[in-house]
């Protein structure tokens, strides 16, 4: 009888708390589907409205801006190379460090993962304009290496590989010199095929962590030409469709890989 009712509890704060999560996104989704007007002088709505085509076609076809030339698809387009560039870079860059440190044997390899990891504690709002500084004398304002190279390096991507590999049993890595495998072979033919779930789980936190960047291209771009969708929230009309269909991306993302983003987790705490 309490273990009834121990699950009872247990599933009634699981879908309050669902509720309470998706209450507000219907709430958007209701009100993206009525005019203006009626937003204005009533309120957000709970009930669907008669205006979903136009508002969407408004939001997907309409040119905004200052420059009168932007659309949704063009700044979803610069969202998405931003936040898979990211995420695609980011990966790389922490296997190959993790890789580094777990399996060579280094001086200081140690002193070196917690020097990368104690980077976890400065944001990026803290280096900010150091980084900004770089970026322009570089000449990569306004162009998409500036929106992704200064946030391709993570620390917390770095640990999860690192605390994953150390879960790999030794014998594996004798078994590939026996066979012999040199360095750059057992990377790509043992630890790639055993990351690939941990590789998933990162891509995923990377991409909707570049996607949903707001300060770092308002700083770094000033021609609308590179604009993400999080930026263009002011400017284009409709506000509440533009807003679904902005999040629709990273939800899609989460939704297709959501199975291998949590097994790498798991994994990781081996």
């Amino acid at each position: 009888m309490a273990s009834k009712y121990s699950q009872i509890s247990v599933h009634s704060i699981l879908i309050l708390g669902t509720l309470l999560i998706l209450a507000p996104i219907w709430i958007i989704f209701a009100s993206s589907t009525h005019d203006s007007y009626t937003i204005v002088t009533k309120g957000m709505q709970f009930g669907i409205g008669d205006e979903f085509l136009s508002n969407y076609q408004n939001v997907l076809f309409e040119r905004s801006g200052f420059s009168k030339e932007i659309t949704f698809l063009g700044l979803l387009l610069n969202s998405l190379v931003m936040a898979f560039g990211i995420a695609t870079l980011t990966v790389v860059t922490s296997l190959l460090a993790a890789y580094t440190i777990v399996y060579f044997k280094i001086r200081l390899a140690t002193t070196y993962f917690w020097l990368i990891f104690t980077t976890l504690l400065v944001p990026l709002e803290v280096r900010i304009f150091p980084s900004y500084a770089i970026v322009s004398e570089l000449n990569l304002t306004n162009t998409y290496t500036g929106l992704i190279l200064p946030l391709l390096a993570s620390s917390i991507a770095t640990f999860f590989f690192r605390q994953f590999y150390k879960t790999i049993p030794d014998e594996l890595l004798e078994a590939a010199k026996i066979d012999g495998a040199n360095s750059w072979k057992f990377f790509i033919d043992f630890l790639i095929p055993l990351s690939k779930t941990m590789i998933i789980a990162i891509f995923i936190f990377m991409f909707v962590y570049g996607y949903n960047q707001y300060l770092w291209p308002i700083l770094v771009t000033s021609s609308e030409e590179y604009w993400t969708v999080i930026m263009g929230m002011k400017i284009i009309r409709g506000s509440f469709s533009y807003i679904i269909l902005s999040i629709i991306p990273p939800v899609l993302v989460v939704i297709f890989l959501q199975r291998w983003f949590v097994k790498g987790l798991l994994y990781s705490g081996k």
